[in-house]
């Protein structure tokens, strides 16, 4: 006998069933959505002023400059004279996931870069986890490279008025400081770039890398006049395992290609100059690292270059015997590596963004300042937090926290290149990766190479980072997720097209 009682919407049209929790987490984001969305903040809307020249010169200024002013000094005790073999297994890394990246940044064309990739063709979970390594790549680099800019910063100091700041005020603890003050105000003068705009930010990059490319060249004019072709008779001193080692380090010197993917939404036509300018940016910087790094090496012996983070500074010094050269050089680098800072501050800035507009971290991170098209608070807040992590911790164990969080990204990101041509082979790419899946599953192979190449103590770190993301993520993301609310009965709201 029916229930009489019960109402008849419920005989005929049962409660659909809520998916379970593996279901959820593997939620995928449709493109459609993604690309609609671009640009869209909490009270207003980013604006699209970035052609190809400024989203190049975004990746070159976030990019070039890391490895050779600030890592160099770091890599060469790890590798010996093979340090440019390490530059160039650290390229090929960078350049089968750079491909990997000019496809998606082609196809999903907004602000989240590999998080967004991430989500739509891995699922939330897996997004997430991309977007953590993401902070970690982005906000962690900002600090390290900061660090460096203070060494230039008393190069330059000594070379002109004869003084330097005390290490307590310019070293970190651990390094024989208390509180490193110019990697503080380095970000902050970034921080007050990015808060006039985008364009403006792209006009002062610009400008700064000029002076880096410049710098660097420079110093190879110079730097071969001491060239010593014995300095390379022992080539491999440390084995194959010194070059891979010194090459997971350097990859920290390539993590800037992909910023101009973080632009997807400022972009005036992103589908069409994003893949540009992935690729363009990563020629230029591979070329200029390696050169730079031979005549370095070629210039001074291996074993002196001990942990030096002003060290083509100090081989100009060494070269000409007088202090113009080295001082003009670390003029040039306190400007050039302030160019890291910035464009590597605006990409964890618009990384946040997305995931905030999609529920997953807190919705300041999205809001959208009227007047200046920017997200003012997000900007703010990620400010201060990068500028204290760069007073307080060294350079080292920044450095490789952040390869190790870039290379697991970018093993993502080769990935979803291939679930993606799998699972919506129809859609339109303005770049594609050749010989794919096998380019994509080297670029794969390459980064889990490269992590295998760190210390335990970077994988402990990576460890504690990715358990306080996870523990972030089902406390506040998963029950706060847009896209779980907007059809919380579906497992997978992706609509084949």
């Amino acid at each position: 006998m029916l229930d009489q009682g019960a109402p008849p919407q419920s005989r005929s049209h049962p409660a659909p069933a809520v998916p379970g929790l593996g279901a959820r987490l593997m939620r995928r984001k449709p493109v459609e959505s993604l690309v609609a969305e671009g640009g869209q903040g909490e009270g207003g809307t980013l604006r699209r002023s970035l052609g190809l020249w400024q989203l190049t010169m975004i990746s070159i200024g976030a990019t070039l400059g890391t490895g050779i002013f600030v890592v160099l000094g770091e890599a060469v005790p790890k590798a010996g004279p093979a340090v440019t073999l390490s530059f160039v297994i650290a390229g090929l890394t960078a350049l089968f996931s750079a491909l990997s990246y000019a496809e998606l940044a082609g196809t999903i064309p907004v602000s989240g870069s590999s998080y967004s990739y991430a989500y739509a063709t891995m699922g939330e979970l897996i997004a997430w986890i991309c977007g953590w390594c993401l902070v970690l790549e982005y906000g962690v680099s900002v600090a390290a490279v900061a660090v460096g800019w203070g060494q230039y910063l008393n190069e330059l100091l000594d070379g002109t008025i004869g003084v330097t700041l005390p290490a307590a005020l310019s070293a970190p603890p651990g390094d024989g400081g208390v509180f490193n003050l110019p990697a503080l105000i380095v970000v902050l003068l970034a921080m007050a770039f990015l808060l006039g705009g985008a364009k403006e930010s792209a006009r002062a990059n610009t400008i700064m890398v000029g002076v880096k490319i410049a710098a660097l060249l420079l110093f190879c004019l110079i730097g071969i006049q001491g060239f010593r072709s014995g300095n390379y008779a022992n080539f491999m001193p440390l084995g194959m395992a010194g070059v891979s080692a010194a090459g997971a380090t350097l990859f920290f010197s390539y993590i800037g290609f992909d910023a101009a993917s973080t632009a997807g939404e400022e972009a005036k036509n992103a589908q069409r100059d994003l893949p540009r300018a992935i690729m363009l940016s990563l020629v230029i910087v591979t070329a200029l690292y390696v050169v730079v790094a031979a005549v370095a090496v070629g210039a001074k012996p291996w074993r002196r270059f001990n942990d030096s983070e002003a060290a083509l500074a100090q081989i100009m010094k060494d070269v000409t015997g007088q202090t113009f050269w080295g001082t003009l050089l670390a003029a040039c680098a306190v400007i050039a590596i302030a160019s890291v800072v910035l464009t590597v501050l605006y990409g964890q800035t618009r990384i946040l963004f997305a995931m905030s507009r999609d529920g997953l971290v807190p919705k300041v991170f999205s809001r959208v300042h009227p007047k200046t098209g920017t997200p003012r608070a997000n900007t703010l807040i990620v400010s201060v937090f990068c500028g204290v992590l760069a007073a307080a911790i060294p350079l080292g164990q920044l450095a490789d926290a952040t390869s190790i969080g870039t290379l697991f990204a970018f093993a993502l990101v080769n990935v979803a290149v291939v679930v993606l041509r799998r699972t919506r082979p129809h859609m339109t790419r303005t770049f594609r990766v050749p010989l794919s899946p096998v380019l994509p599953a080297l670029g794969f192979a390459f980064c889990v190479w490269m992590m295998g190449s760190l210390s335990a103590v970077t994988w402990v770190v990576f460890g504690v980072w990715m358990a306080v993301g996870l523990v972030f993520y089902f406390l506040y993301g998963h029950r706060r997720s847009r896209l779980a609310a907007a059809n919380p009965a579906a497992p997978d709201v992706v609509t084949e097209k």
